[in-house]
């Protein structure tokens, strides 16, 4: 299996990122922290810095297994460098995953046509051409989409259900005490 990448911009929401990161690892899953800044210390929407494992532009993301968008800021659809590199996992057919106002990047894209996907209230007028369910988490062919912080684990058990199947976010769910 290739490498998860997660993308870190100022201003993105801590819980949505940090939680998905987590749980990943958990499975086992090699994930790498990618900043879009001019530096690896990003600084979330509630002030905690992060230092990113890598900066986007040293990266061909030739193993790319998905990509990762947490929310907390629409600065992600305003980065052309991640709209390209979502574009060629797109063309790819690859796993793509997005919470909160995230999702708006693949739907300015043009990404969610025909597919269901859920978003953060207030950004729903960005997923074009989709059908917006509101729900918790939505998955949708190769693209799984979330509606904020309180999905932040369960779109981490989906990212795992989708990468590792079912037994293994089962596992991972109750080994953290995870309830519905």
């Amino acid at each position: 299996m290739g490498t998860i990448y997660l993308f870190l911009i100022d201003g993105f929401e801590e819980t949505e990122a940090l939680a998905t990161v987590d749980v990943l690892r958990r499975a086992k899953l090699q994930v790498k922290t990618v900043s879009l800044t001019e530096s690896c210390f990003v600084t979330g929407s509630h002030q905690i810095i992060v230092q990113a494992d890598a900066m986007f532009n040293d990266m061909t993301f030739n193993d790319a297994e998905m990509f990762i968008i947490p929310g907390g800021t629409p600065k992600f659809a305003e980065h052309t460098g991640l709209r390209n590199a979502v574009q060629q996992m797109a063309d790819n057919n690859k796993p793509l995953a997005a919470i909160c106002a995230a999702p708006m990047v693949f739907g300015i894209m043009g990404l969610l046509k025909g597919k269901k996907a859920t978003c953060y209230p207030g950004f729903e007028k960005y997923l074009e051409g989709a059908n917006h369910t509101g729900a918790f988490v939505e998955k949708d062919g190769n693209i799984i989409t979330a509606k904020g912080p309180a999905a932040a684990l369960p779109f981490a058990f989906a990212i795992v259900e989708e990468l590792c199947g079912r037994p293994t976010a089962t596992e991972i769910r109750t080994a953290m005490l995870y309830q519905d």
